[in-house]
């Protein structure tokens, strides 16, 4: 019997200790990337909106200029993020209207990789712009900015690349 793109697989039962898994169908991934884009897209533009105020502060003049570049350098990484996190839904309405591909999918899902990892950017240099402000420790503010790259990198990218590992591992 033949697979479609729309058919559901069910693993075999599992075993002891195994638990059971459900292989998506491609519409059903791509409703599930959509949705992941949809949570994630208030938190990106509520960083984004503090972030543009905070040119207006008065505050913000108080910053040394490597500062301010790198809250600049942030806005705009977080603007691209949103913009990445909002391409597959855009992508899908105008390129495959009322279908999906497998090529969609794997394409939306680099994308929304891609928006996460400038987002991930992003938020560590805004951090090292509030921590050079608040402490105005340069030295404090790198070393705070790189603790929270690896702690988003490890979350987001790390532990997932690790568990899909040994997901592939035990499926052999």
């Amino acid at each position: 019997m033949q697979q479609t793109d729309t058919d559901t697989v069910k693993a075999p039962p599992a075993g002891k200790g195994q638990s059971e898994t459900d292989k998506e169908s491609l519409k059903e991934e791509m409703t599930s990337i959509l949705e992941e884009c949809r949570m994630v897209l208030p938190g990106m533009q509520a960083l984004f909106g503090f972030q543009t105020i905070a040119v207006f502060n008065q505050r913000f003049e108080e910053l040394p200029a490597s500062g301010a570049n790198a809250h600049l350098l942030s806005l705009l990484l977080v603007a691209v993020a949103i913009a990445l996190n909002m391409a597959p839904a855009a992508y899908h309405r105008i390129a495959e209207p009322g279908r999906v591909s497998r090529l969609m999918v794997t394409r939306a899902s680099t994308v929304i990789c891609v928006a996460m990892l400038t987002l991930m950017l992003g938020f560590a240099l805004e951090m090292y712009v509030v921590f050079e402000l608040g402490t105005g420790q340069q030295l404090f503010s790198v070393a705070v900015a790189l603790f929270m790259l690896l702690f988003i990198g490890a979350a987001w990218f790390g532990l997932p690349f690790l568990a899909r590992q040994r997901m592939r591992r035990r499926s052999r």
